[in-house]
């Protein structure tokens, strides 16, 4: 008679497909919480103490860590020697297991969770015997999740056996499972150490979504999410109409989302590329999102647009005049819903902004490599404020400084940001050099530059990005400061009468 070790902490369809096993002809052995269960379901079960001649002991923390199960996975069929010393220390092959493990996520995701319950939820046992009934997929199918269960009940009904590309299908998604368990575990008991740059790193990440392609249409991509990451991401919003994203329509996204989140009063940013073409504030939803608009009518054009406020009926008829194609916001009104879904493209998506915002590592791949850092979470808050300049920026001036230094930090470098108090007038981004970037952005303004402000997120290592501010009629500028040059762009905004703030922090961004 074949055996079948079954052994789950999610329980799910386990007992439908152990009734299919005994049914097929296999005796089914178990342990604990899972033996009861079956038991309960009238299945005829042999308790794994009964095959060790062992208790289970430690409050279940060892059962299954023995040789007469160890022996019945890791025995190579093909081997006389093997199948010679199993027989005799009397010891059977298994030929399916089942086995999920302790609900480690599940437990650390609880805000309350000790490291006493975290720890008491590392498996040992599970994953020993998925690694060795893994490592022996040749000879055994093992099972760790339950969408697959359908099909080895097929295979085993069709042709008796488990085919050796299903087997060795299963053996592959239990070595990505216990990899990932044991990240998971990493992680947690790294953060509890207290270790910031550890010798080895180690993430997970599951599939949320297969794309159509990459960046471009010859690229293959896929789209994963970090267990338990941030609620305030992209990858945990709720898409309420629309195609499915893109591989561009993400970034874009997450570059919105991530810029949107620094204001506190109602805004809109309207996103390129993932550069800001557009930002605007009001007292309402629709007041910003139309400065936003203002702020750049052509680049918004195919863009994305995020909102820190619910969409009422008001702005959704401003969006709906305009080819989008993704609108964020924390919610929807019903009227909203009703003008914006007429077009059937266009993605809404939601994301709650009044839950926590986890502050997570960055990470960006680079051939052969990884770099890890932390969120760029710096504010003008943080700042140590410093006016170099003989003359101090008005209230007005102060509130435009403030905007635009928001949205510069979200601006890929070199970037330079013209403002008023309400609204980005132009964006310089992505230049070699800074007075490029500058040029850039007053001619963007145009004449609206005259009496605005200059945002820029790393210093002025000349004066030159000052002259061109001066000629274009900017009142104030804000830039970190700390280059050997300072004095230089100190003079020239003395000459011109521009007041300017020091931050003491740089925002590069590539």
């Amino acid at each position: 008679m074949k055996r079948a070790l079954i052994s789950v902490s999610d329980k799910t369809g386990v007992v439908d497909f152990s009734k299919a096993l005994v049914e097929l002809g296999f005796e089914l052995l178990s342990t604990g919480g899972t033996k009861k269960t079956l038991e309960e379901n009238g299945l005829p079960v042999t308790g794994v103490d009964e095959i060790t001649g062992f208790p289970e002991i430690l409050e279940g923390r060892v059962k299954t860590l023995h040789p007469m199960i160890h022996g019945g996975l890791l025995a190579k069929r093909n081997s006389d020697d093997h199948m010679k010393q199993i027989d005799e220390q009397g010891i059977k092959p298994i030929d399916v297991v089942c086995v999920n493990l302790y609900p480690f996520q599940q437990t650390i995701a609880k805000p309350d969770v000790t490291p006493e319950d975290a720890i008491e939820n590392i498996d040992i046992g599970g994953p020993s015997m998925l690694r060795a009934a893994a490592k022996n997929h040749e000879d055994l199918a093992v099972v760790v999740d339950a969408a697959d269960y359908e099909t080895v009940l097929s295979e085993l009904s069709e042709n008796g056996e488990v085919s050796k590309a299903t087997k060795r299908k299963l053996a592959a998604k239990v070595f990505r499972h216990t990899a990932a368990y044991d990240a998971q575990i990493a992680e947690y008991m790294t953060e509890l150490a207290g270790e910031e740059q550890p010798e080895r790193v180690t993430y997970t990440f599951e599939l949320k979504q297969n794309l159509r392609y990459g960046e471009n249409p010859h690229q293959k991509a896929a789209f994963y999410k970090k267990p338990l990451g941030s609620a305030f991401s992209i990858a945990n919003a709720e898409q309420l109409h629309g195609k499915e994203l893109s591989y561009n329509n993400i970034h874009d996204a997450d570059a919105a989302l991530q810029l949107v989140k620094d204001f506190d009063e109602p805004a809109a940013v309207a996103v390129k590329h993932m550069n800001p073409c557009g930002a605007g504030i009001g007292a309402t939803a629709s007041e910003a999102f139309k400065k936003a608009y203002e702020a750049d009518p052509t680049s918004i054009f195919g863009g994305i647009v995020a909102f820190n406020r619910e969409v009422d009926g008001d702005t959704a008829r401003q969006l709906h005049e305009i080819f989008l194609e993704i609108i964020i916001a924390p919610s929807f009104s019903a009227e909203a819903l009703d003008i914006l879904t007429s077009k059937k493209n266009i993605r809404l998506m939601t994301i709650p902004f009044d839950g926590v915002q986890k502050q997570e590592k960055m990470l960006t791949s680079v051939e052969g490599g990884l770099l890890v850092q932390d969120q760029d979470s710096f504010t003008y808050e943080d700042a140590q404020i410093s006016i170099p300049t003989k003359r101090q920026p008005t209230e007005e001036e102060l509130a435009a400084l403030k905007l635009a230094w928001k949205v510069v930090k979200h601006v890929k470098s070199n970037a330079i940001v013209v403002a008023g108090n309400d609204m980005t007038l132009g964006v310089g981004a992505g230049q070699m050099n800074r007075v490029g970037a500058a040029k850039i952005a007053l001619e963007q303004a145009g004449e609206r530059a005259k009496g605005a402000v200059l945002a820029s997120d790393a210093f002025f290592p000349m004066s030159d990005t000052v002259e061109e501010a001066a000629r274009a009629g900017i009142t104030a500028i804000i830039q970190p400061g700390g280059s050997i040059r300072d004095e230089e762009s100190i003079k020239a905004c003395d000459e011109h009468g521009i007041a300017m703030i020091f931050t003491g922090v740089r925002h590069f961004k590539h």
